[in-house]
C-alpha cells in the first residue's frame, strides 16, 4: 500500500500512463528519478527551452520516494543562517536565504497558474519551545537574520503563539509568513501532469541500472538504453546506493509521520484553523499541521538509522513509532486524543553533514549533474534544485551555477560501522536529554556532550 498522501493523490483513471522504457532512444537531458528535483528540474528545462527534447525515467512512479510521503512543510533556510554564514560567507548566506523564501512563493505561483490543486496555503509557520529548555533556543539566528535585513520572524505573545498553534504545550513562539504547506502527493502527481503537457517525456518502472560517461551518457535500464547529451540524477536517498563515492555523503534516516481521520470540530475547538505549520525546538523536532478536510498530520525526525545507506523494508511499512506518535499527538492536543489515526507511514530522508544539500558534476564530467542531500527539508528547496540543475546542464554561467552549493558533498560521515554505531548513540543521547527537559530535570552532562553531534548539523528537519 501507498503511503496516506500518495494513495490519496492518486487518480488512475484520469492519470496519463507513463510505460515503462522499452528498448534504445536518444534525446538532449535525460533526468533520473521522478521526485521534486526531476520533475523541476524537467520543467525549469523546458521553460528555457521549449524545444529541447527531456526525458525522464522513473524507478517506481513519480513521487513514491520522498516527494510523496514527507510531512508537506514548505520552509525556508531562515533556520538554516548560521550554517549557510559558516560554509558560505554572509553574502552568499543572504542571497540563500531570500531565495529560499522565493521559491515558497514560486510554488504556489505554479500551482495556481497549472490548476494544480495541492492543498497550497501559505499561511506561515511558528517555531516555538516546548520545554523551558528550549525557550530562547531561537533567539540568536533570528538576531543574526535581523542585522542582515532578511528577518521574516517575529516574536508572538504567549497568548498568540498558543492560539495559533492551537495547544497550550507551547512556552514561547516566533511566526514568519515566509512558508507554506502542501499536500505532497498531490503536489508531485501535478508536476508530473504538466511535465508531461510540456513534452517531457516520462517513463515510470524504469530503473537505471548502470551509466556509462561519455558523449553521448548512456543511461542503461533493464529493458533499453537512453543515449543522451546530458544527464540530470535526482535520486536523493537512493543516490549513495547507486554511485559509491557517496557512500559516505549522507546518512539514511526515518522521519515518521501519523495522520488522524477528519475531525474539523475538534480541531476548530483547539483554535488551529489555518495552514500554519507547528516546529518545536528539540533536536528531532516535532512537526504538524492541519489539512483542509479537518485531519491533523504530525511526524517527527531522526528515528530509524540504516546501517550502510541500505533502504530498509520499514522504510516502505506503517511507521514502527506508531504509538510514540499517537501519544505525543495527545499530548500537544488532549481533545484529539481518542480520534482514530487514519495511517501512519515513514521513509528515507538523506541527511548531509551539513543538513543542506550539495550539487556536482559527476565524476568530474562537463555532461553529468547531481544533487541531493535535502536531509528532510526538501519541499521548499527542491525548487531550488530545479534552478540549479538546469542552469546546469544549460551550461549557464548565473548566481547558481557559481554558488559553493555545486561543489559536491561539504564533508563525510564516519565508516560504517562507526556511523550507525555514532548514530545510535547520538540518537538515543537526543532522546534522553530531551526526555529530561520535557522533565525539568538537568540531562546527564554526556548526553547533553553527544547531542551536540547532531545539533552541529542543524535539526533534524520535517519538509
Amino acid at each position: 500500500m501507498r503511503p496516506f498522501w500518495l494513495q490519496q493523490a492518486l487518480d488512475p483513471q484520469n492519470e496519463a500512463v507513463c510505460p515503462p522504457l522499452q528498448g534504445d532512444v536518444r534525446c538532449d537531458v535525460c533526468i533520473v528519478g521522478g521526485g521534486y528535483t526531476g520533475l523541476w528540474t524537467a520543467l525549469m528545462l523546458k521553460e528555457a527551452l521549449p524545444a529541447l527534447d527531456v526525458l525522464l525515467i522513473e524507478a517506481d512512479i513519480c513521487g513514491a520516494g520522498a516527494s510523496g510521503r514527507n510531512g508537506g512543510c514548505a520552509l525556508s533556510w531562515s533556520a538554516k543562517y548560521f550554517t549557510l554564514e559558516r560554509l558560505f560567507g554572509v553574502a552568499e548566506a543572504v542571497r540563500l536565504v531570500r531565495e529560499s523564501e522565493r521559491s515558497i512563493a514560486a510554488i504556489g505561483t505554479f500551482c495556481a497558474e497549472h490548476h494544480i490543486d495541492c492543498d497550497y496555503r501559505m499561511d506561515g509557520t511558528l517555531y516555538t519551545a516546548t520545554n523551558a529548555a528550549q525557550v530562547g533556543s531561537t533567539d540568536a539566528v533570528i538576531a543574526a537574520l535581523q542585522r542582515q535585513g532578511i528577518n521574516s520572524f517575529q516574536r508572538l505573545a504567549l497568548d498568540e503563539v498558543q492560539r495559533r498553534a492551537g495547544s497550550d504545550r507551547h512556552r514561547e513562539g516566533w511566526f514568519s509568513p515566509a512558508a507554506a504547506t502542501v499536500q505532497p502527493g498531490k503536489l508531485v502527481r501535478g508536476l508530473r501532469r504538466v511535465a508531461l503537457q510540456r513534452g517531457v517525456r516520462i517513463h515510470e518502472g524504469t530503473a537505471m541500472t548502470s551509466l556509462e560517461h561519455g558523449a553521448p551518457v548512456q543511461v542503461r535500464t533493464h529493458h533499453g538504453t537512453v543515449r543522451a547529451d546530458r544527464v540530470v540524477l535526482g535520486l536523493n536517498a537512493w543516490m549513495a546506493r547507486q554511485f559509491a563515492q557517496f557512500g559516505r555523503s549522507v546518512a539514511i534516516v526515518s522521519s515518521d509521520m501519523v495522520i488522524t481521520e477528519p475531525c474539523p470540530e475538534l480541531l476548530r475547538q483547539t483554535g488551529l484553523e489555518t495552514g500554519i505549520s507547528v516546529l518545536d525546538s528539540r533536536i528531532f523536532v516535532h512537526y504538524y499541521h492541519n489539512t483542509p478536510d479537518g485531519r491533523l498530520m504530525l511526524g517527527k525526525g531522526g528515528n530509524t538509522f540504516a546501517y550502510g545507506g541500505r533502504m530498509l523494508p520499514v522504510f516502505d511499512q506503517p511507521s514502527p513509532y506508531r504509538s510514540l506518535l499517537k501519544r505525543t499527538l495527545g499530548e500537544f492536543f488532549p481533545a484529539l486524543a481518542e480520534v482514530p489515526l487514519a495511517a501512519s507511514w515513514n521513509g528515507p530522508s538523506d541527511r548531509s553533514v551539513t543538513g543542506l544539500p550539495f550539487f556536482g558534476r559527476l565524476d568530474g564530467q562537463g555532461n553529468v549533474f547531481y544533487g541531493f542531500g535535502y536531509s528532510g527539508s526538501g519541499v521548499g528547496p527542491c525548487h531550488m534544485g530545479g534552478q540549479i540543475l538546469s542552469s546546469l546542464a544549460l551550461g549557464m554561467d548565473n548566481a547558481w551555477t557559481r554558488s559553493p552549493l555545486v561543489k559536491g558533498p561539504l564533508g563525510q560521515f564516519p565508516p560504517e560501522p562507526i556511523r550507525y554505531l555514532g548514530s545510535l548513540m547520538v540518537r538515543d543521547a537526543v532522546r534522553r536529554k530531551e526526555r529530561a527537559e520535557d522533565r525539568g530535570l538537568r540531562p546527564r552532562r554526556l548526553d547533553v556532550r553527544l547531542a551536540k553531534f547532531a545539533a552541529a548539523a542543524g535539526k533534524a528537519d520535517k519538509g
